[in-house]
């Protein structure tokens, strides 16, 4: 049973907020206990809490550990569970994802559907995009300061359009007959697929004619919204600069 009147906001920072070096060496599990009393949560209420996310996260043996000790996964994920032990109604994170492989990044996927699912409003800032199209239902794309794209993730492909295409032969994976393509521009070749940027008006069987004639055994063609990556890129040509980093929150 968790806090009867929650926390409005929980903080999740990119910097690690815990305290890896102090005087007095504290364990993860005195710090967790210590942060979420501050949040007016009892001790008995807190340490319940604790429990049940510790196993849940699969860091039950941890809790005895020195912040210090930890590897950046689970120090992410302990910083995670000191921005929600107190049961918060709104979470607003920078990079929650930082540090963890897929399957602890699945763990935490999963905690913030339940947390979704519970009425909770998430907030976070990330280069991840593919964690953005499959978590979250709204995004704003933000350059220096100013937004530049914004609104729900399902309408910013949308306005985008389908033009984008994916081709698979496997007689030719290459398919380098694509190049001279009037209408066609080829993006990625991977070992999967090739994806290529199509014209708005071009009619997209022309592709499978050209495949055809060119001998190619088509085992895979589809049209698709591109994705936040393709529109990241095409609102943020700068994005890579150091002096002026871009930012998509959502």
């Amino acid at each position: 049973m968790y806090a009867k009147y929650p926390a409005a906001t929980g903080d999740l920072p990119e910097e690690r907020g815990l305290y890896p070096k102090v005087e007095v060496e504290v364990e993860v599990e005195e710090q967790l206990l210590f942060l979420a009393r501050l949040h007016g949560l009892s001790k008995s209420a807190a340490r319940k809490h604790l429990d049940e996310w510790l196993e849940r996260f699969q860091i039950t043996e941890y809790r005895t550990k020195k912040v210090d000790e930890l590897s950046k996964g689970n120090q992410q994920k302990i910083q995670f569970l000191a921005t929600i032990l107190h049961d918060p109604l709104i979470l607003i994170m920078d990079e929650p994802f930082s540090g963890l492989d897929p399957i602890n990044a699945n763990i935490l996927k999963e905690a913030f559907e339940e947390m979704h699912r519970r009425g909770k409003t998430l907030i976070f800032s990330t280069h991840q995009l593919e964690q953005v199209e499959e978590l979250c239902q709204d995004v704003v794309i933000i350059n220096k300061g100013q937004t530049i794209v914004q609104g729900s993730v399902r309408e910013v492909k949308r306005q985008h359009g389908r033009n984008v295409a994916r081709l698979k032969l496997d007689n030719d994976p290459d398919a380098r007959w694509l190049d001279a393509l009037e209408g066609v521009q080829a993006t990625k070749r991977r070992q999967d697929y090739i994806e290529m940027q199509i014209r708005a008006n071009l009619n997209p069987n022309l592709i499978v004619e050209e495949a055809l004639r060119h001998g190619g055994i088509i085992s895979r063609f589809e049209l698709t919204e591109p994705s936040l990556t393709d529109i990241f890129i095409e609102h943020v040509n700068e994005a890579a600069r150091p002096d002026a980093p871009a930012r998509l929150s959502a």
